[in-house]
């Protein structure tokens, strides 16, 4: 099995490392069965037809979210399988990716689609990149990308991993990258869409890279987004 169930309607997936300038990077994906039936993908990993399988299993995709504008990587192969489903961009996305079809770009109102169900906030003031981060009220789980990303030590070896480790985001004290950290000029904005995050008070906190919190969820958001003193 690749999809574990993690509360009421939530499930996960694990996908393959992806490089990043180099650098091994884990993937996740999380995707909630709606009110309506309607499969809503967060950050989708590569699909092969074992998850492909699964996924048809919980019902119908619908709704495929990228939550920042480099997760994007495999959009198209997911909507491609599922050509029904809507795209969501990300602030910024549309310029990039022009040979995908959006729907809409996500901002702070959740779509109709979801309303009442999934929250959403935009960590923005960055002036290289913005973050949509969700909240699943039913199962009370908070989703963030990579402005939290806490990497397995084991897997941090080498000059690498030295330089992860400076990066501050190796283990449980894992946070934002800190030259993603100095793009953020405007901190009272950033500050105020986290405190609305962290007034969510999730009990789990699902990141895509590295070891996510089944518990205290909103300790391990505090601690992960630290650096903005919210």
């Amino acid at each position: 099995m690749k999809l574990e169930q993690i509360g009421e309607k939530i499930w996960i997936a694990d996908g393959p490392a992806v490089s990043f300038y180099g650098f091994p990077y884990p993937t996740r994906t999380a995707m909630v069965r709606l009110d309506s039936g309607d499969l809503w993908v967060w950050s989708p990993i590569e699909l092969d037809s074992q998850l492909r399988a699964e996924v048809d299993d919980l019902g119908p995709v619908r709704h495929l979210v990228s939550p920042n504008k480099i997760h994007h990587l495999f959009l198209g192969a997911w909507a491609d399988a599922w050509p029904e489903a809507r795209l969501y961009a990300s602030p910024g996305l549309a310029r990039r990716r022009r040979d995908l079809t959006f729907y809409a770009e996500l901002g702070n109102t959740p779509d109709a689609a979801w309303e009442g169900q999934i929250d959403q906030v935009v960590i923005g003031g960055s002036v290289v990149m913005n973050e949509v981060v969700f909240f699943h009220r039913r199962s009370a789980t908070c989703l963030v990308c990579d402005l939290v990303q806490r990497h397995a030590p084991s897997t941090q070896t080498g000059w690498k991993g030295a330089l992860m480790r400076f990066d501050g985001l190796v283990g449980a004290d894992g946070s934002t990258p800190r030259e993603w950290r100095l793009s953020f000029l405007d901190r009272a904005r950033a500050r105020g869409a986290a405190r609305i995050a962290l007034s969510w008070e999730p009990e789990s906190l699902v990141i895509a890279h590295g070891e996510w919190a089944r518990t205290g969820g909103t300790d391990a958001l505090r601690h992960g987004l630290r650096w903005l003193r919210p």
